[in-house]
């Protein structure tokens, strides 16, 4: 949707740290219903800038946009409420709760209902019915009641996502979902993403390239803190900045 408002933009975003520059004057249009993926070669900026833009991070300079809305100086927990939700690269589920109970305790937060106990039976069936379906819909019905600490790597990756959907997000950001997964749980997780991305508009940072290609409808490639391609997964290959950046030009 070329011609639609970004919902989420950055303008001139800049962050150094004593002197070195990590994210140097970042223009970005991010597209409502859109996947875009954040990429680049070691040091290229990528996290850093991601940390700007979930604001865990703030700029030295620059405007961070949420439809139209400034939200440069807001704490990542208000942008959670506005409907921007990260999900982090190191999982941060509740080891001993069972997968049930994790994606319980994120819809009574959601709904501001951190005491359920005294709330009624009826209350806490709709929790456990909407912590049913979005186990469902992550591939874990099976291992409701599985505790989180059990769960292989890549299931537990999967229950991260439930409790993150589980707060009802318009924007999806996702640090590195692949990172330490094997072929089989990659294949799953891309698929989830894909499966959930409907609807919603999902900004990631990922390292695996063939992931990119196949779930990015637009890539933003970094090197040295700036931006030197964008485009779809076909453009961004062919350009010869971005050939000469992952062929051993830049570790900065």
């Amino acid at each position: 949707m070329p011609d639609s408002a970004p919902i989420i933009e950055a303008r001139a975003l800049t962050r150094s740290f004593s002197g070195f520059i990590a994210v140097k004057n970042v223009d970005l249009k991010i597209r409502a219903g859109t996947i875009h993926a954040l990429i680049g070669p070691n040091g290229a900026g990528k996290s850093t800038l991601f940390n700007l833009l979930t604001k865990f991070l703030s700029p030295s300079s620059g405007q961070i946009l949420f439809k139209d809305r400034d939200i440069t100086q807001m704490a990542p927990a208000d942008i959670a409420r506005l409907g921007l939700v990260r999900s982090f690269q190191i999982s941060s589920v509740f080891p001993h709760l069972s997968a049930h109970e994790n994606v319980r305790v994120a819809l009574q937060a959601h709904a501001k209902e951190t005491f359920a106990f005294w709330k009624s039976n009826a209350t806490l069936r709709r929790f456990n019915e909407e912590a049913a379906r979005l186990l469902d819909s992550v591939g874990l019905a099976d291992r409701a009641q599985t505790k989180a600490a059990e769960l292989s790597y890549g299931r537990k990756r999967a229950l991260e996502l439930a409790t993150t959907l589980a707060l009802d997000p318009e924007v999806l950001l996702l640090d590195e979902p692949m990172a330490g997964m094997g072929t089989e749980d990659i294949g799953r997780t891309a698929a989830l993403i894909r499966s959930v991305g409907k609807g919603r508009t999902v900004l990631m940072v990922e390292h695996n390239l063939g992931v990119v290609s196949d779930l990015s409808d637009r890539i933003t490639v970094l090197r040295r803190g700036e931006v030197i391609a964008e485009g779809s997964y076909a453009d961004v290959s062919a350009d010869s900045e971005v050939r000469k950046a992952y062929m051993g030009g830049s570790h900065g």
